[in-house]
């Protein structure tokens, strides 16, 4: 049994004592050895793992039914299963953590937005109070002073009666007092009419307000609303899916994240989503099916979709309460698929490759990555080298001379690059090139290896054709272009004609004009052949002249060496050797491989060799 425990490692091995016994039987002797062997493995960590004790013994060794029993072993594979085992179980349990420990946060989010919830009401609930006693105070006060004044008037009125009693009752007695009776009569009689109308008047002995205040009941009824919804969570505000991150996708997944902006508790959310087709009817009659799933975190991978397609998604919180208004609507788009190269539209030489690919995409790529890997011994068996961010479905790769490549191209968009493409195997020993097939004459016809020129018999004349749809072709001369790479270096290659076949062959301009011989332009340079009653005639044209040259021995295998540093175009005879001519000319543009047939014949092209060394002595 295997433990774990703290981090101390123990192994302890109990092996049972052997015990031994001899038997004789018939004057002879054989002995019998019993081992057995049991071994406990404790390794001490914060957690126990155990591991319970296999039954199964591993079978005797063949041969060996007879002989004493071997050691019970666990063997190396034995071993490496178990620890892939063990691997595989810690993998699983790193993942479960992960999701625990996401689970862990969302819950510590949303007791946060509970507690932040629960301190607003309560700063709402005591303000709301607190503005209630405010009020109340102030009402108080004033039915406070409204009833001191009413009683300090009528305490000034009972003041004035009081004095004017006072002054009456000492008027009548200073009366009562005189004894003259002239003045006696005369002071009595308004003295009585004062004390009548004295008399008369009514005073108010009654208090002018109530000694009691009024207790009207408080309307509290929004204070109770608001700790009633104290226990009732709100419906959360919309969330807001964040913008796509580079790298978060695959050809057919999608990783999306979103956010709560706000201290809403949330149960769950579902994501909404459908794919953004192009040709879908302004009326939605035919738009996609939407799809949804129910998320926990703020955080899915979507799988089951399209590659290099866009996709519009959307997602909703909801809780006990209700559903959250739906995000605003973003697009996201899964990784492209992988590029096709067109191999008969690369080209190499000595120092570059020129590689082009189709995108294969409907929805346009932000960019590509050319991979190369070098072959041979000792050559690394990884990427050893990237070309990023190429904006085109081209580009030029600057290379080793002699060596060979293996070459792949990947799309990439913000969701992150795609698979390879196919890889092709590219050398720089030579020139590489193909013919250009929308250059050729109609007369004309091209193997399909693309090497190969054909001009049959039975073709039309050259002058009773024309062409109306490709303006790129040539119309007059029976010849083709080849598709040069553009580097300023060394390029040779190679041509295969025979006897009775007239022909041009030489270099031009891309935009050398199609109406035209080859030759007899300031743009082109070329050998032509031409067959004599007497002789063959050669001939080294351009711009319609050429030097007068006689060549004894008729080459079938003809090389051509451009080099653009020295501005020289050259001829040989590959069987002999032989210098046959040579152009100087520092060429201003590219120019690209040219071959022509004046009379029904066949011509091949050789190349992505390496140059001879007199080529370029």
């Amino acid at each position: 049994m295997l433990e774990i425990r703290g981090g101390r490692l123990d192994v302890i091995t109990e092996e049972a004592e052997h015990q031994e016994s001899t038997n004789m039987a018939d004057g002879g002797g054989r002995a019998t050895r019993g081992v057995s062997t049991f071994q406990r493995f404790s390794v001490d960590t914060d957690e126990s793992l155990c591991f319970e004790p296999c039954e199964d013994r591993l079978p005797p060794p063949t041969g060996a039914e007879d002989g004493p029993h071997c050691d019970v072993f666990q063997t190396e594979s034995d071993i490496l299963t178990i620890r892939n085992q063990l691997q595989g179980k810690v993998t699983e349990m790193e993942n479960f953590a992960s999701h625990l420990e996401e689970i862990f946060l969302t819950v510590e989010e949303n007791f946060g937005r509970q507690e932040q919830h629960l301190e607003q009401h309560y700063n709402d609930v005591l303000q709301t109070l607190s503005q209630r006693y405010d009020d109340r105070a102030a009402g108080l006060e004033e039915e406070k002073k409204g009833k001191l004044e009413a009683l300090y008037k009528q305490l000034l009125a009972c003041g004035q009666a009081m004095d004017a009693s006072k002054e009456l009752i000492e008027t009548a007695q200073e009366v009562y007092r005189c004894h003259d009776k002239r003045l006696f009569l005369k002071a009595v009689m308004p003295t009585i009419r004062r004390i009548e109308e004295f008399a008369e008047e009514q005073v108010d002995l009654t208090l002018a307000t109530s000694l009691e205040f009024n207790t009207p009941l408080a309307d509290l009824s929004d204070v109770k609303t608001m700790m009633d919804s104290i226990n009732i969570v709100p419906a959360p505000s919309a969330p807001v899916i964040n913008p796509q991150t580079p790298n978060s996708a695959t050809q057919t997944s999608l990783r999306v994240c979103w956010s709560l902006f706000s201290d809403d508790t949330v149960e769950y959310y579902e994501l909404y989503y459908r794919p953004v087709l192009e040709d879908t009817p302004a009326d939605g009659s035919c738009a996609p099916q939407v799809s949804k799933v129910k998320v926990k975190e703020t955080h899915r991978t979507v799988t089951d979709l399209l590659p290099n397609a866009q996709y519009e998604l959307w997602v909703t919180a909801t809780n006990t309460t209700g559903i959250s208004p739906a995000s605003e609507k973003t697009l996201y788009v899964t990784v492209p698929s992988p590029p096709a190269i067109k191999q008969r539209e690369c080209t190499s030489c000595p120092e570059a490759a020129l590689i082009r690919w189709e995108s294969g995409n409907t929805n346009p790529v932000d960019s590509y990555t050319v991979e190369l890997r070098e072959m041979g011994p000792g050559a690394s068996e990884s990427i050893a080298e990237s070309v990023v961010a190429v904006p085109t479905c081209q580009c030029l790769i600057q290379l080793q001379t002699g060596r060979r490549y293996l070459i792949c191209v990947r799309a990439v968009n913000i969701g992150g690059p795609s698979g390879r493409s196919e890889v092709i195997a590219v050398a720089t020993t030579g020139t590489l090139f193909y013919l250009l097939e929308d250059t050729a004459h109609p007369c004309l016809s091209i193997s399909e290896d693309g090497f190969t020129i054909f001009y049959e018999e039975e073709e039309l004349p050259i002058s009773a054709m024309a062409l109306e749809d490709n303006n790129n072709a040539f119309t007059r001369c029976a010849a083709v272009l080849g598709d040069l790479i553009p580097v300023r270096g060394r390029h040779y290659w190679e041509v295969e004609v025979d006897d009775g076949t007239e022909f041009r062959i030489g270099v031009a301009s891309e935009d050398t004009e199609r109406n035209t011989y080859l030759g007899a332009n300031n743009t082109s340079w070329c050998m032509r052949h031409i067959l004599t009653p007497s002789r063959h005639k050669y001939e080294f044209l351009h711009n319609g002249w050429s030097p007068d040259l006689r060549i004894t021995v008729n080459p079938v295998r003809i090389g051509v060496a451009l080099d653009y540093e020295r501005g020289a175009l050259s001829f040989f005879n590959v069987a002999l050797e032989q210098h046959l001519h040579t152009f100087q000319c520092h060429f201003q543009n590219y120019v690209q491989p040219c071959f022509g047939l004046d009379n029904p014949g066949a011509l091949t092209v050789h190349n992505g060799i390496e140059a001879p060394k007199y080529a370029f002595i």
